[in-house]
């Protein structure tokens, strides 16, 4: 007779309906070890999803970003569609990083373009076997500004000051970044999240020096994410903020760790060409590792 544990082995509550339900990778991006960095949802064919459906899927998951990949509408070869638990983003890091992953081991490419809201993101991809896949895809050269609700922000956060201006970056999603003391400082946050989300939809990035690299916290309850492992859409803004401001130079590469504090460690580099007058590219680099293959079925 076999055992209980062997028969739930074999149970498959969807038997006879393989067919059936919407295909997803499920994957760790800005890692290259499994159930580290950042989770994410890639649906591989979301050909008649509409908003609504896709944003109930993405809460349904409850990661930071689920991606669904579309037709292209100009030059790329995907589209894709992003979503937080709440709402939808016209670009994030991650979840472009990730998809770009998988329809370059889908289309045996290591060079394709996705079509965001944001615009068109060129990705390059490195593809060999017996390591974990990675990438660098060059970003929307951000917008900035001094962010005029600063003093609410380092209420918030429970700091008294920004080493650097607390400045506001927009590349799609809106990001803003306070420098701390050291990594210390930015372990030891304890920020008021409610007084966070009522600042909006914003991303909230916190940062020090941490000798050879940069240490990052990254606070978006506006957005449905309370605290996020890694940080795409941030990364590269960081790089302008710093290189902007003489912290780092132009074309010098950072390392950041982010996602430490909440058991998710993280690493994603990035790198800022041009001037503090004509910022010229963003790029941001990382690994990931794909954990699973499902399908979903919504009735």
């Amino acid at each position: 007779m076999p055992r209980p544990i062997d028969q739930l082995a074999r149970f498959d509550p969807f038997a006879g309906r393989d067919g059936d339900g919407l295909g997803y990778v499920l994957m760790d991006v800005f890692t290259d070890t499994p159930l580290q960095g950042n989770p994410l949802a890639v649906f591989t064919d979301a050909r008649g999803l509409d908003a609504p459906r896709m944003q109930a899927i993405a809460r349904e998951l409850n990661i930071s970003e689920s991606v669904f990949a579309l037709p292209a509408e100009r030059t790329g070869e995907m589209r894709v569609r992003i979503f937080t638990p709440s709402s939808e983003l016209p670009f994030a890091g991650h979840p472009v990083l990730g998809a770009g992953i998988v329809c370059g081991l889908a289309l045996g490419v290591s060079e394709l373009t996705l079509e965001t809201q944001a615009g068109d993101v060129p990705l390059a991809l490195e593809l060999a076997q017996g390591r974990p896949p990675s990438g660098t895809m060059s970003q929307p050269v951000p917008r900035w500004r001094d962010y005029e609700r600063a003093d609410e922000l380092l209420r918030a956060l429970g700091v008294g000051s920004s080493g650097l201006p607390v400045q506001a970056y927009v590349n799609g999603p809106t990001h803003i970044y306070v420098e701390l003391e050291d990594a210390a400082a930015v372990s030891a946050l304890r920020p008021d999240i409610r007084g966070i989300a009522e600042l909006g939809e914003v991303g909230v990035s916190c940062f020090a020096r941490a000798g050879a690299h940069w240490r990052t916290r990254m606070f978006a309850p506006g957005l449905g994410v309370p605290e996020d492992p890694a940080t795409g859409s941030a990364a590269g803004p960081l790089a302008v903020h710093l290189a902007r401001h003489g912290r780092i130079a132009f074309g010098e590469r950072i390392d950041i760790r982010q996602g430490l504090e909440i058991g998710r460690p993280s690493l994603l580099a990035a790198r800022a060409d041009g001037t503090a007058d004509a910022v010229e590219r963003v790029q941001v680099m990382g690994a990931a590792v794909l954990i699973a293959r499902a399908r979903m079925h919504t009735g």
